[in-house]
């Protein structure tokens, strides 16, 4: 492998119909793939596929703001992460963008299992934090809580945060990680270019937000070379020197055997 897309959704609907040739695709340019469940079903699928490819892994978890009515069955996914083949918890944290009214009481407590659960398995968190429209700050309520866990570590996928919050995430022990926005949307840059290197991986989140130059399709992990090679640019480094590193860096967090 030369790549690891640390986090996919080849589970969803959107590769249904060429789920196959889309893994086919990233395997020819050497990339492994995380795929990340948000509820119990697309944690049954991410494992599954995980079973059945030799560079794939899983995430399993409940994502904060998906179906309000889903709640976290402890057993269930402590069942489906006990496989080798799942590698991290989640996506799990934080979610105040999508619905009015969020409740982040029960945001909170799922979290909060969600941090068990890796704990006693001694996996990584993938963590999901973005703030509401009006000012919530997921970050800060994250940062909040994982504060006062000591032993827990994983990754921030699709950071968005600013400058203090990537530091204060590094703190702990987490790695942040950027997805093909960063090729089209320059917000990203100071994080980017500020971070240590061993601290950053590269994630498509596809099949959203996909890279230049290939916007107006669907994303695909194949496409996180774009991602890596923007990270080098932006940091002005050797594209190969910061592909090492980035590889080296997926391969650490999530013992990727």
């Amino acid at each position: 492998m030369k790549y690891i897309d640390i986090h996919s959704h080849l589970n969803m609907p959107e590769f249904e119909i060429d789920q196959m040739e889309t893994i086919i695709r990233a395997g020819q340019k050497e990339v492994g793939i995380i795929v990340v469940g948000v509820n119990k079903s697309s944690s049954e699928k991410a494992v599954k596929l995980a079973r059945e490819n030799k560079n794939i892994w899983a995430c399993v978890g409940l994502h904060p703001a998906d179906d309000p009515n889903e709640t976290f069955e402890y057993d269930f996914y402590k069942n489906l992460a006990s496989d080798p083949k799942v590698v991290a918890i989640g996506e799990c944290g934080f979610d105040y963008y999508h619905r009015p009214g969020i409740d982040k009481e029960r945001q909170k407590a799922i979290f909060e299992k969600h941090i068990a659960l890796a704990n006693e398995l001694n996996k990584p968190l993938m963590l999901h934090i973005r703030n509401g429209m009006n000012g919530e700050n997921a970050y800060a309520d994250a940062l909040d809580i994982l504060s006062k866990h000591a032993k827990v570590h994983g990754n921030v996928h699709f950071f968005s945060g600013n400058e203090q919050q990537a530091h204060s995430f590094i703190k702990l022990g987490f790695r942040i990680s950027f997805t093909g926005v960063i090729t089209f949307a320059r917000d990203y840059d100071e994080v980017i270019k500020k971070a240590p290197l061993n601290m950053i991986m590269t994630e498509t989140d596809s099949p959203f937000v996909t890279p230049a130059p290939f916007r107006g399709q669907r994303n695909e992990p194949s496409f996180v070379v774009e991602v890596s090679n923007k990270i080098a640019d932006i940091r002005g480094e050797d594209r190969e020197f910061t592909r090492q590193q980035l590889l080296e860096n997926a391969i650490e967090v999530f013992n990727l055997k």
